[in-house]
């Protein structure tokens, strides 16, 4: 079994309208948001094995932001330059290329790619995964070259608003 949680960046900042847009940074809300969320997946998932980011300083403080929350060596997040600007296709062969030692992966990107991914991973409808949204996908498989070849069950499907039960803390 494969375990694939696509994560899409956090809230970024327009306030400096000069700034190339590979770097803008994580507004007030991201860098909320995105340990919030490192939190749940704690509680939730194993540890991923492997986290790749795509190199967008928004995408990337995401990461880091997730990787310090769940105890993930930072100085092990991979950064992925595909996935900056990746259309449906690369995005799908960049988890292709992951490495088969790792039974649990957590991609974070952008969109429109990281929705119509899930979608597609899934035949699951996603109209939008909003900023800091979480996508778990599980595969039947043994690697990861057979994603988009075999169907993937949706396990979650979690954002920072998502409106959370009693139980939740």
């Amino acid at each position: 079994m494969k375990l694939l949680l696509l994560v899409r960046h956090a809230k970024s900042s327009w306030k400096d309208p000069g700034l190339a847009d590979r770097e803008r940074p994580l507004n007030q809300r991201g860098k909320k948001d995105a340990p919030g969320m490192g939190k749940r997946l704690a509680r939730d998932y194993p540890m991923p094995e492997l986290m790749v980011s795509s190199p967008a300083a928004r995408a990337l403080g995401t990461a880091k932001a997730l990787a310090k929350a769940i105890g993930y060596p930072r100085s092990r997040i991979r950064v992925e330059k595909r996935l900056y600007g990746a259309d449906l296709t690369e995005f799908v062969q960049v988890i292709r290329e992951l490495d088969d030692d790792a039974d649990r992966a957590l991609v974070v990107g952008h969109n429109p790619a990281l929705t119509e991914v899930a979608t597609l991973l899934s035949q699951h409808p996603f109209d939008n995964v909003p900023t800091c949204g979480v996508v778990a996908l599980e595969f039947e498989t043994d690697t990861w070259d057979d994603v988009g070849r075999t169907k993937a069950r949706v396990l979650a499907f979690d954002y920072p608003k998502k409106p959370r039960g009693p139980e939740a803390t």
